[in-house]
């Protein structure tokens, strides 16, 4: 790496191995997503109720499963999973020889799963870290981890998981999938997550972003006031009082 080397780093990001046996079925019982197929996809693990409590990119590394995830949750996340494994012969452990990157365009990169928008992203060695990616996913109206989502607080539905490819409705049982189908064949999803300037008196407020005069923040579909409403998300839900989606 020289001077010229692009910053790419998430420093904000890091990695869960998981290795040992039936790495994917284990987790395809918690997971939202479908893992057994092709990855890197979006999922959640959420609470019985179908609550968010964390969120995370999975990414296959040849038998093994490498979750990108939030730096400050990782022991949580691995103490979450490591009480789900019961006896199962699977090591969850820290990978810190690899990090996460993202860049806004590299062509020889993957897509980010959730959203094409978001640029590429990559498992690599670490490297100078990036800037710019909060912008970026905050423009798009992405929201991620426990600040924007909360933690046992938002149904992993109104975190937009089915418009952000975050969910599968044929993969079968994992833990919060009985609420989180019921809303979905029942079209029952009343509130999102959106980005909206900074409000100090939204009572439903998860995130602020000062530097960016933005929030997250849970508001009902038919109460999104001045909420960023990008075109991804109003074909689901009409749209924003009129307003033209970016």
């Amino acid at each position: 790496m020289d001077d010229t080397t692009p910053a790419t780093m998430l420093a904000d990001r890091a990695l869960l191995r998981l290795s040992g046996e039936d790495v994917r079925g284990f987790l395809q019982g918690l997971l939202t997503n479908d893992v057994a197929g092709a990855l890197p996809v979006w999922a959640g693990l959420l609470t019985p109720q179908g609550k968010a409590l964390f969120d995370m990119i999975v990414w296959a590394d040849g038998d093994d499963i490498l979750l990108d995830v939030e730096r400050d949750q990782r022991e949580a996340i691995a103490r979450r999973l490591t009480m789900y494994r019961l006896r199962r012969a699977i090591t969850i452990a820290p990978e810190d020889t690899l990090a996460v990157h993202w860049a806004p365009d590299a062509s020889d990169r993957p897509s980010d799963p959730r959203l094409a928008a978001l640029g590429t992203r990559w498992i690599a060695p670490p490297s100078a870290t990036a800037t710019g990616w909060d912008a970026h996913r905050l423009s798009l109206g992405v929201a991620e981890g426990v600040a924007d989502l909360g933690s046992g607080e938002t149904l992993w539905l109104e975190a937009n998981a089915r418009e952000l490819r975050g969910v599968s409705f044929t993969k079968g049982c994992y833990v919060g999938q009985e609420n989180t189908a019921r809303m979905h064949h029942r079209d029952k999803v009343r509130r999102r997550l959106v980005v909206a300037p900074i409000d100090e008196s939204d009572a439903r407020k998860r995130s602020l972003y000062p530097d960016l005069d933005s929030m997250v923040t849970l508001r009902r579909v038919d109460a999104l006031g001045e909420a960023r409403v990008p075109r991804w998300l109003a074909e689901t839900i009409g749209g924003n009082d009129g307003k033209t989606p970016s």
